[in-house]
C-alpha cells in the first residue's frame, strides 16, 4: 500500500510494540499526505497560497486529521476510546467498531454527533451553578475533543460566558480545587537554565499559537499566581471554535514566578510555588530564556500572546519582544482593537467622524492607554494628522485624577502622551463637566463607578452618549446596562466588556453589545497564520477593527447594537483573518508567498472542522 525503507519499518514495529508513538504518526502524516494527493482539490495541488494550504488547510493538511485512528488501535480499542483527539462514543459506527477493536467496549445504541450535542446541552443547562458548567465542559475536552468544539461553535453565545469570562474568573480562583490534569505547561522559577527541556516534553511539535500568562493581573481579580492557567486554557479554546487554529497547534502556558496572594500562599490546595513573586533580573531573565527557547523549538512564525500581566511588565514586554518575535498582547491591543471596532460601528448611530468625538477613559492601565493610542492611530490615519495632535481629543482619569500636563514628572511612561494641559480635575464627575466627552469608556477594573450623576452628566452633554463599561468580571463592571439604559433615559449607546441581558425601558427593549475581545483575537491569530506573519504591526490592528466594524448590519444596528451577533462569528473570523493577512502581504510582513487571491475563501478552507470523520 504504501513503500517503507528499512529505518521507517523498524520504527513501525516498535509502535506495534506500544514504543514511539509519535514518530509513527509522523511516518503515518507524511506517508498518508503522499497517498491522499488525489483527493485533495485542484485549488490545493495548484497552490492557492504557494504551498500554505499544504500546512493549514482542513483536509490536506491538518496534522491530527491524517493519523487514522488505526494508528492507537492495533493494540487495543481501549486506547482509542482514551484519546480525547479522536475518540467519537457513541458515535462510532457498528464497522468502525469492528474495524478498531471496540466491540462490547461501547454500549450498543450509536448516536450521531447530533444527537450526542443534544444530551449534552440538555445535561448542561440542568446546572444551576456556572462552574459547574464549566468543569462539566472541561471533562468533555479531556474525552472528546472534536464534541466540544462541536457544541462550543453551535451554541456559541450560550457557552461563551462559561469557558471565558466571566465564569473563568472563578474557575482560575478556584483553580487548585477544580484541578484535574495538566492542560498546558507550567514553568517555573525552578525550570531556570531548562526551559527548552521543557517545551520539548509537550507532545505536539507543530506549535502556531501559544497564550502565556504570569498570573498575576488576571481579569480584574488581581493575583492569582499559577491559577492564572484558567486564562489560556480558555482563549486556546476560543482559537479553535471561533477562529479555526487546530486544537494541536494551541499551547497555553502558566509561567509561575510565585504569587504575593497571600490567601493562595496559605491555602492547602494551591498549585504553584510557595513564595513572593520574583521581579527584577531574576523575572527578566526568566522571561527572556522563556522567549528565546520558544522561538528556537517552534520558530520564527509562533505567535505569542500575552495574558494577563500586571502593567508594569506587559508594556515593558511587548516593546521588548516587539521587534524580534511575533508577540501580541490581547489586554493592550486586542481590547484597543475590539473598542476601536465598537467605535467605528457607532458612528453610524451617534454621527460624525471619528475625529469629531472627544473620548474619557476612567483607568489609565494596559487596556485603557491601549485603546486611546489605537483611537489616535485611526484617526491619524484617517485625517494625516500627526499623532501627537489626534491624541489631545483622548483624556485618561486614574486613581489620582485627571492626568495632565503638571503631573508629568510622577506619571508612568505609558501614562504621559496622556498628559494634556488643563489644571487639576480630582473625580470622574468633575472631569466629564470639564472635558464635556462624547464617549465615556471605563477600563479601570473598579465596579460601580460610572454612578447615577456620571451618566446622566454624560446625557446631559449628548443626545446619545456612548457609554462603554468594559471592566470584567460583570461584578467589576462599572455599570450594568439597566443603569445606563435608565439613568440616560432610553438614550445611552451601551458596551460592556461581559454578558448583560437584554433590558426593558418604557416599552423599549435594548439590547447591549458585548466589547468582547474573542470578536477579534482569533481571527487577527488566523491572519497571521495564513500569511506566515513574523511580526505584529498596528497597521494590523486597526485593520482587524474595521473588519469586525464592517460586519455590523443595519438590523444589528436598529436593536441599538454596534456588535454583531457571535452567532456569526466564525464567518467574522474569516473576515477579520482576511484583512490582517492582506495587511501583512502590504506591509512585507508575509512569508507564505504567493498571496492567495481570494483571502476570505482562503482563511475559510484552513479553518479546523469539529465534525467526525469516518475512520473506515
Amino acid at each position: 500500500m504504501m513503500s517503507l525503507n528499512s529505518h521507517k519499518r523498524t520504527i513501525l514495529k516498535q509502535v506495534l510494540y506500544g514504543r514511539e508513538v509519535r514518530k509513527f504518526e509522523a511516518l503515518m502524516s507524511s506517508n498518508l499526505k503522499e497517498m491522499r494527493n488525489d483527493s485533495v482539490s485542484e485549488d490545493a495541488r495548484k497552490g492557492l497560497g504557494g504551498g500554505v494550504r499544504d500546512s493549514y488547510t482542513e483536509d490536506s493538511a491538518t496534522d491530527d486529521q491524517l493519523i487514522t485512528p488505526s494508528t492507537y488501535s492495533v493494540a487495543s480499542g481501549c486506547t482509542l476510546l482514551r484519546d480525547p483527539r479522536y475518540n467519537k462514543g457513541l458515535a462510532f459506527a457498528e464497522k468502525e467498531r469492528d474495524a478498531h477493536y471496540l466491540r462490547g467496549l461501547l454500549p450498543p445504541a450509536v448516536l450521531s454527533q447530533e444527537l450526542q450535542e443534544k444530551r449534552l446541552m440538555h445535561n448542561l443547562r440542568q446546572y444551576d451553578v456556572p462552574l459547574h458548567r464549566y468543569m462539566a465542559l472541561m471533562d468533555l475536552q479531556e474525552r472528546n475533543e472534536r464534541l466540544f468544539y462541536k457544541l462550543l461553535i453551535d451554541n456559541v453565545e450560550e457557552l461563551l460566558p462559561v469557558v471565558y469570562t466571566p465564569t473563568v474568573g472563578e474557575a482560575c480562583q478556584k483553580y487548585g480545587s477544580i484541578y484535574r490534569r495538566p492542560q498546558g505547561l507550567y514553568i517555573s522559577l525552578k525550570e531556570k537554565g531548562k526551559i527548552l527541556d521543557v517545551l520539548k516534553n509537550w507532545g505536539e511539535k507543530s506549535i502556531q499559537v501559544i497564550v502565556v500568562t504570569d498570573g498575576e493581573r488576571i481579569l480584574g481579580l488581581g493575583d492569582l499566581g499559577c491559577q492564572g492557567m484558567g486564562i489560556p486554557v480558555g482563549k486556546l479554546s476560543l482559537y479553535t471554535a471561533l477562529g479555526g487554529v487546530r486544537p494541536s497547534a494551541c499551547l497555553p502556558i502558566t509561567i509561575d514566578v510565585g504569587t504575593n496572594n497571600e490567601k493562595l500562599l496559605n491555602d492547602e490546595f494551591y498549585i504553584g510555588l510557595r513564595q513572593k513573586r520574583a521581579t527584577g533580573k531574576e523575572y527578566e531573565e526568566l522571561l527572556d530564556e522563556f522567549m528565546q527557547a520558544v522561538k528556537q523549538n517552534y520558530g520564527e512564525k509562533v505567535l505569542i500572546q500575552f495574558e494577563d500581566f500586571a502593567n508594569h511588565n506587559a508594556f515593558d514586554l511587548l516593546a521588548k519582544y516587539n521587534s524580534s518575535h511575533l508577540v501580541f498582547n490581547d489586554d493592550i491591543q486586542g481590547t484597543a482593537s475590539v473598542v476601536l471596532a465598537g467605535l467605528l460601528a457607532s458612528l453610524k448611530l451617534v454621527g460624525g467622524a471619528l475625529a469629531d468625538h472627544t473620548f474619557l477613559f476612567l483607568g489609565a492601565g494596559e487596556a485603557g492607554t491601549g485603546i486611546a493610542e489605537l483611537i489616535a492611530l485611526e484617526v491619524s490615519k484617517q485625517t494625516k494628522a500627526p499623532l501627537e495632535e489626534t491624541r489631545k481629543k483622548i483624556w485618561l482619569v486614574d486613581s489620582k485624577g485627571l492626568i495632565v500636563r503638571s503631573r508629568m514628572e510622577s506619571l508612568q511612561h505609558f501614562k504621559k502622551p496622556w498628559a494634556h494641559e488643563h489644571e487639576p480635575v480630582k473625580g470622574l464627575l468633575d472631569a466629564v463637566k470639564a472635558i464635556k466627552p462624547t464617549v465615556l469608556i471605563g477600563s479601570s477594573g473598579v465596579g460601580k463607578t460610572f454612578t447615577k450623576e456620571v451618566v446622566e452628566a454624560m446625557s446631559s452633554l449628548n443626545e446619545k452618549p456612548l457609554i462603554l463599561a468594559l471592566s470584567n468580571p460583570t461584578s467589576q463592571s462599572e455599570c450594568t446596562a439597566e443603569e445606563a439604559y435608565t439613568w440616560s433615559k432610553g438614550r445611552a449607546i451601551f458596551a460592556s466588556g461581559s454578558p448583560f441581558d437584554p433590558v426593558e425601558y418604557e416599552g423599549k427593549v435594548f439590547v447591549p453589545g458585548q466589547a468582547n475581545n474573542a470578536y477579534i483575537f482569533p481571527g487577527f491569530g488566523l491572519g497571521l497564520i495564513i500569511s506566515g506573519a513574523i511580526r505584529v504591526r498596528h497597521e494590523m490592528l486597526l485593520a482587524a477593527s474595521e473588519a469586525l466594524a464592517a460586519q455590523v448590519t443595519q438590523e444589528n444596528y436598529d436593536k441599538g447594537l454596534i456588535y454583531p451577533p457571535f452567532t456569526n462569528i466564525r464567518k467574522i473570523s474569516a473576515h477579520i483573518a482576511a484583512n490582517v493577512a492582506a495587511k501583512a502581504y502590504e506591509l512585507g510582513l508575509a512569508s507564505h508567498l504567493p498571496r492567495p487571491k481570494d483571502l476570505v475563501k482562503y482563511a475559510e478552507s484552513c479553518m479546523y472542522s469539529p465534525v467526525y470523520r469516518s475512520y473506515l
